[in-house]
Protein backbone atom coordinates (compact mmCIF):
# COMPACT_ATOMS: atom_id res chain seq x y z
CA UNK A 1 0.00 0.00 0.00
CA UNK A 2 1.42 3.36 -1.02
CA UNK A 3 1.67 5.71 1.97
CA UNK A 4 -0.32 8.93 1.88
CA UNK A 5 1.99 11.87 1.19
CA UNK A 6 2.15 14.05 4.31
CA UNK A 7 1.37 17.11 2.19
CA UNK A 8 -2.19 15.77 1.79
CA UNK A 9 -2.55 14.86 5.46
CA UNK A 10 -5.62 16.05 7.33
CA UNK A 11 -3.72 16.32 10.61
CA UNK A 12 -0.50 18.01 9.44
CA UNK A 13 -2.10 21.51 9.52
CA UNK A 14 -2.91 20.92 13.21
CA UNK A 15 0.77 20.16 13.84
CA UNK A 16 1.81 23.36 12.10
CA UNK A 17 -0.67 25.36 14.19
CA UNK A 18 0.77 23.68 17.27
CA UNK A 19 4.25 24.79 16.27
CA UNK A 20 3.05 28.35 15.76
CA UNK A 21 1.48 28.42 19.22
CA UNK A 22 4.56 26.94 20.88
CA UNK A 23 6.79 29.51 19.15
CA UNK A 24 4.70 32.29 20.70
CA UNK A 25 5.40 30.90 24.16
CA UNK A 26 9.00 29.69 23.82
CA UNK A 27 10.57 32.73 22.21
CA UNK A 28 13.58 32.37 19.92
CA UNK A 29 13.80 28.57 20.23
CA UNK A 30 12.07 27.38 17.07
CA UNK A 31 14.59 24.61 16.40
CA UNK A 32 14.29 23.15 19.88
CA UNK A 33 10.49 23.31 19.73
CA UNK A 34 10.47 21.36 16.48
CA UNK A 35 12.82 18.77 17.89
CA UNK A 36 10.50 18.34 20.88
CA UNK A 37 7.46 17.85 18.68
CA UNK A 38 9.32 15.46 16.39
CA UNK A 39 10.29 13.44 19.46
CA UNK A 40 6.64 13.06 20.46
CA UNK A 41 5.63 12.18 16.88
CA UNK A 42 8.23 9.41 16.97
CA UNK A 43 6.64 8.07 20.20
CA UNK A 44 9.74 8.97 22.20
CA UNK A 45 10.46 10.53 25.57
CA UNK A 46 12.09 13.95 25.80
CA UNK A 47 14.82 15.16 28.15
CA UNK A 48 15.25 18.93 28.46
CA UNK A 49 18.60 19.78 30.03
CA UNK A 50 19.78 23.23 31.04
CA UNK A 51 20.34 25.53 33.96
CA UNK A 52 17.36 26.93 35.92
CA UNK A 53 15.37 29.81 34.51
CA UNK A 54 15.65 29.25 30.76
CA UNK A 55 12.18 27.79 30.15
CA UNK A 56 12.50 24.00 30.56
CA UNK A 57 9.30 23.53 32.54
CA UNK A 58 7.50 26.11 30.40
CA UNK A 59 8.26 24.11 27.25
CA UNK A 60 7.09 20.88 28.86
CA UNK A 61 3.81 22.42 30.04
CA UNK A 62 3.20 24.19 26.72
CA UNK A 63 3.64 20.93 24.80
CA UNK A 64 1.13 19.14 27.01
CA UNK A 65 -1.54 21.82 26.77
CA UNK A 66 -1.07 22.44 23.05
CA UNK A 67 -1.43 18.73 22.24
CA UNK A 68 -4.57 18.56 24.38
CA UNK A 69 -3.27 15.77 26.58
CA UNK A 70 -3.86 15.25 30.27
CA UNK A 71 -0.72 15.56 32.32
CA UNK A 72 0.70 15.34 35.78
CA UNK A 73 3.70 17.24 37.07
CA UNK A 74 5.82 15.73 39.78
CA UNK A 75 8.78 17.44 41.39
CA UNK A 76 11.64 14.98 41.75
CA UNK A 77 13.42 15.36 45.08
CA UNK A 78 15.89 13.33 47.10
CA UNK A 79 13.14 11.87 49.29
CA UNK A 80 10.82 10.86 46.44
CA UNK A 81 10.10 7.12 46.55
CA UNK A 82 9.20 4.81 43.63
CA UNK A 83 5.73 4.28 45.15
CA UNK A 84 5.17 8.06 45.08
CA UNK A 85 5.60 7.86 41.32
CA UNK A 86 4.12 4.51 40.32
CA UNK A 87 1.44 3.98 42.95
CA UNK A 88 0.89 1.50 45.78
CA UNK A 89 -1.46 -1.30 46.79
CA UNK A 90 -3.30 -0.69 50.08
CA UNK A 91 -5.30 -3.23 52.03
CA UNK A 92 -9.05 -2.63 51.81
CA UNK A 93 -10.76 -4.00 54.90
CA UNK A 94 -14.21 -3.98 53.28
CA UNK A 95 -13.27 -6.10 50.30
CA UNK A 96 -10.53 -7.94 52.21
CA UNK A 97 -8.14 -7.42 49.32
CA UNK A 98 -5.44 -5.05 48.18
CA UNK A 99 -6.59 -2.11 46.11
CA UNK A 100 -4.14 -0.40 43.80
CA UNK A 101 -3.93 3.38 44.02
CA UNK A 102 -2.27 4.60 40.81
CA UNK A 103 0.49 7.18 41.01
CA UNK A 104 1.00 10.23 38.82
CA UNK A 105 2.71 8.14 36.13
CA UNK A 106 -0.77 7.03 34.98
CA UNK A 107 -1.25 10.04 32.72
CA UNK A 108 -0.73 10.71 29.00
CA UNK A 109 2.11 13.14 29.74
CA UNK A 110 4.28 12.98 32.84
CA UNK A 111 6.26 16.12 33.54
CA UNK A 112 9.23 14.87 35.56
CA UNK A 113 10.65 18.13 36.85
CA UNK A 114 14.35 18.13 37.81
CA UNK A 115 14.53 14.36 37.42
CA UNK A 116 18.19 14.19 38.40
CA UNK A 117 17.46 15.46 41.93
CA UNK A 118 15.90 12.09 42.78
CA UNK A 119 17.89 9.05 43.86
CA UNK A 120 18.99 6.49 41.23
CA UNK A 121 16.45 4.03 42.69
CA UNK A 122 13.56 6.39 41.99
CA UNK A 123 14.96 7.34 38.60
CA UNK A 124 15.17 3.67 37.71
CA UNK A 125 11.52 3.13 38.69
CA UNK A 126 10.58 4.90 35.46
CA UNK A 127 12.44 2.40 33.26
CA UNK A 128 9.61 -0.07 32.73
CA UNK A 129 7.07 2.70 32.23
CA UNK A 130 9.22 4.39 29.59
CA UNK A 131 10.13 1.22 27.71
CA UNK A 132 7.05 -1.00 28.07
CA UNK A 133 4.33 1.63 28.64
CA UNK A 134 3.21 -0.35 31.69
CA UNK A 135 3.79 -0.55 35.44
CA UNK A 136 4.24 -3.83 37.32
CA UNK A 137 3.26 -3.83 40.98
CA UNK A 138 2.31 -6.73 43.20
CA UNK A 139 2.79 -9.18 40.34
CA UNK A 140 0.27 -7.36 38.13
CA UNK A 141 1.15 -5.40 34.98
CA UNK A 142 -0.99 -2.32 34.46
CA UNK A 143 -0.96 -0.56 31.08
CA UNK A 144 -0.36 3.16 30.87
CA UNK A 145 -2.51 5.46 28.72
CA UNK A 146 -1.97 5.69 24.98
CA UNK A 147 -0.32 8.00 24.13
CA UNK A 148 2.14 8.13 27.02
CA UNK A 149 5.22 10.34 27.18
CA UNK A 150 7.74 11.38 29.77
CA UNK A 151 8.96 14.95 29.37
CA UNK A 152 11.74 15.33 31.92
CA UNK A 153 13.78 18.35 32.87
CA UNK A 154 17.16 18.25 34.54
CA UNK A 155 19.80 20.67 35.70
CA UNK A 156 23.46 20.25 34.74
CA UNK A 157 25.20 17.47 36.68
CA UNK A 158 27.55 19.94 38.36
CA UNK A 159 24.66 21.50 40.29
CA UNK A 160 24.40 20.72 44.01
CA UNK A 161 21.93 17.97 44.89
CA UNK A 162 21.83 16.25 41.51
CA UNK A 163 22.45 12.57 40.73
CA UNK A 164 23.52 11.49 37.22
CA UNK A 165 20.86 9.54 35.34
CA UNK A 166 21.74 5.85 34.84
CA UNK A 167 22.96 5.06 31.34
CA UNK A 168 20.07 2.65 30.81
CA UNK A 169 17.56 5.38 31.55
CA UNK A 170 19.33 7.97 29.43
CA UNK A 171 18.99 5.58 26.52
CA UNK A 172 15.20 5.55 27.01
CA UNK A 173 15.05 9.24 26.18
CA UNK A 174 14.77 9.60 22.44
CA UNK A 175 16.11 13.16 22.29
CA UNK A 176 17.83 15.62 24.59
CA UNK A 177 17.15 19.30 23.98
CA UNK A 178 19.14 22.18 25.46
CA UNK A 179 17.41 25.55 25.39
CA UNK A 180 20.26 27.88 26.33
CA UNK A 181 19.92 31.61 26.76
CA UNK A 182 17.46 33.46 24.50
CA UNK A 183 18.85 35.63 21.74
CA UNK A 184 18.86 39.41 22.19
CA UNK A 185 15.56 39.94 20.36
CA UNK A 186 13.68 37.28 22.35
CA UNK A 187 15.20 38.50 25.61
CA UNK A 188 14.14 42.07 24.83
CA UNK A 189 10.56 40.91 24.24
CA UNK A 190 10.65 39.14 27.60
CA UNK A 191 11.82 42.36 29.25
CA UNK A 192 9.18 44.48 27.52
CA UNK A 193 6.36 42.15 28.54
CA UNK A 194 7.81 41.41 31.97
CA UNK A 195 7.68 37.73 31.10
CA UNK A 196 3.90 38.02 30.93
CA UNK A 197 3.46 36.76 27.40
CA UNK A 198 0.87 34.12 26.60
CA UNK A 199 0.56 32.08 29.79
CA UNK A 200 0.94 28.33 29.58
CA UNK A 201 -2.22 27.98 31.68
CA UNK A 202 -4.21 29.91 29.06
CA UNK A 203 -3.03 27.94 26.05
CA UNK A 204 -5.87 26.34 24.09
CA UNK A 205 -5.62 22.74 22.94
CA UNK A 206 -4.79 22.66 19.24
CA UNK A 207 -4.85 18.86 19.04
CA UNK A 208 -6.19 15.92 21.03
CA UNK A 209 -5.12 12.33 21.64
CA UNK A 210 -6.81 10.78 18.55
CA UNK A 211 -5.33 13.46 16.30
CA UNK A 212 -1.87 12.91 17.73
CA UNK A 213 -2.15 9.14 17.29
CA UNK A 214 -3.17 9.67 13.66
CA UNK A 215 -0.17 11.96 13.12
CA UNK A 216 2.16 9.38 14.66
CA UNK A 217 0.80 6.69 12.33
CA UNK A 218 1.33 8.93 9.30
CA UNK A 219 4.87 9.83 10.38
CA UNK A 220 5.75 6.13 10.57
CA UNK A 221 4.79 5.77 6.89
CA UNK A 222 7.34 8.32 5.65
CA UNK A 223 9.57 6.47 3.19
CA UNK A 224 13.23 5.77 3.89
CA UNK A 225 15.19 4.61 0.85
CA UNK A 226 17.90 1.97 0.84
CA UNK A 227 20.50 4.70 0.35
CA UNK A 228 19.17 6.54 3.39
CA UNK A 229 19.47 3.38 5.48
CA UNK A 230 23.06 3.02 4.22
CA UNK A 231 23.73 6.54 5.52
CA UNK A 232 22.33 5.67 8.94
CA UNK A 233 24.62 2.63 9.14
CA UNK A 234 27.62 4.71 8.13
CA UNK A 235 26.87 7.19 10.91
CA UNK A 236 26.52 4.39 13.45
CA UNK A 237 29.78 2.81 12.31
CA UNK A 238 31.52 6.18 12.62
CA UNK A 239 30.47 6.43 16.27
CA UNK A 240 31.50 2.84 17.01
CA UNK A 241 35.00 3.23 15.59
CA UNK A 242 35.76 6.81 16.61
CA UNK A 243 38.93 6.95 18.74
CA UNK A 244 37.51 9.67 20.99
CA UNK A 245 34.36 7.75 21.94
CA UNK A 246 34.13 4.92 24.46
CA UNK A 247 31.10 3.30 22.80
CA UNK A 248 29.02 3.94 19.71
CA UNK A 249 25.33 3.99 18.93
CA UNK A 250 23.47 0.76 19.62
CA UNK A 251 21.02 -0.87 17.17
CA UNK A 252 18.18 0.45 19.34
CA UNK A 253 19.55 3.97 19.01
CA UNK A 254 19.78 3.50 15.24
CA UNK A 255 16.10 2.50 15.09
CA UNK A 256 15.29 5.57 17.17
CA UNK A 257 17.27 7.75 14.75
CA UNK A 258 15.24 6.44 11.82
CA UNK A 259 11.96 7.04 13.66
CA UNK A 260 12.73 10.63 14.60
CA UNK A 261 14.16 11.40 11.15
CA UNK A 262 10.86 10.23 9.68
CA UNK A 263 9.00 12.48 12.13
CA UNK A 264 11.21 15.46 11.20
CA UNK A 265 10.60 14.89 7.48
CA UNK A 266 6.87 14.58 8.18
CA UNK A 267 6.85 17.97 9.92
CA UNK A 268 8.45 19.41 6.79
CA UNK A 269 5.56 18.00 4.72
CA UNK A 270 7.65 15.41 2.89
CA UNK A 271 6.84 11.76 2.18
CA UNK A 272 10.52 10.76 2.08
CA UNK A 273 13.39 11.08 4.54
CA UNK A 274 16.36 13.08 3.25
CA UNK A 275 19.91 13.13 4.66
CA UNK A 276 19.34 16.62 6.02
CA UNK A 277 16.49 15.26 8.15
CA UNK A 278 18.90 12.80 9.74
CA UNK A 279 21.50 15.52 10.23
CA UNK A 280 18.95 17.83 11.87
CA UNK A 281 18.06 15.33 14.61
CA UNK A 282 21.35 13.45 14.99
CA UNK A 283 23.00 15.72 17.61
CA UNK A 284 19.92 15.64 19.88
CA UNK A 285 19.71 11.85 19.59
CA UNK A 286 23.41 11.03 19.96
CA UNK A 287 24.52 13.68 22.46
CA UNK A 288 23.33 11.88 25.60
CA UNK A 289 24.17 8.38 24.32
CA UNK A 290 27.82 8.87 23.37
CA UNK A 291 30.49 9.02 26.06
CA UNK A 292 33.74 10.78 25.15
CA UNK A 293 36.94 8.89 25.89
CA UNK A 294 39.00 12.05 26.27
CA UNK A 295 38.72 15.77 26.91
CA UNK A 296 36.97 16.63 23.63
CA UNK A 297 33.31 17.61 24.11
CA UNK A 298 30.86 15.18 22.60
CA UNK A 299 29.18 17.95 20.59
CA UNK A 300 32.45 18.58 18.76
CA UNK A 301 32.84 14.87 17.98
CA UNK A 302 29.28 14.65 16.65
CA UNK A 303 29.84 17.64 14.37
CA UNK A 304 33.00 15.97 13.06
CA UNK A 305 31.14 12.72 12.37
CA UNK A 306 28.41 14.53 10.46
CA UNK A 307 31.00 16.45 8.47
CA UNK A 308 33.19 13.47 7.58
CA UNK A 309 30.62 10.75 6.94
CA UNK A 310 30.03 10.60 3.18
CA UNK A 311 26.58 10.39 1.65
CA UNK A 312 26.05 7.03 -0.09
Amino acid sequence: MTPTPPASSAVLPDLHRSLEQLDRVILGKSGQVRLALACILARGHLLIEDQPGVGKTTLAGALSRTLGLGFQRIQFTADLLPADLLGVSIWDAETRSFRFHPGPVFTPVLLADEINRATPKTQGALLEAMEERQVSEGGVSRPLPNPFFVIATQNPAAFVGTSPLPEAQLDRFLLTVTLGYPDARAERELLETGGRGQSVRDLPAVMDAPTLLAAQAEAEQVHASGALLDYLQLLAAATRHHPDLETGLSPRALLALLAVARAWAYLQGRAMVLPEDVQAVFPALAGHRLVPAGPRPVSEIIAEILRDTPLP
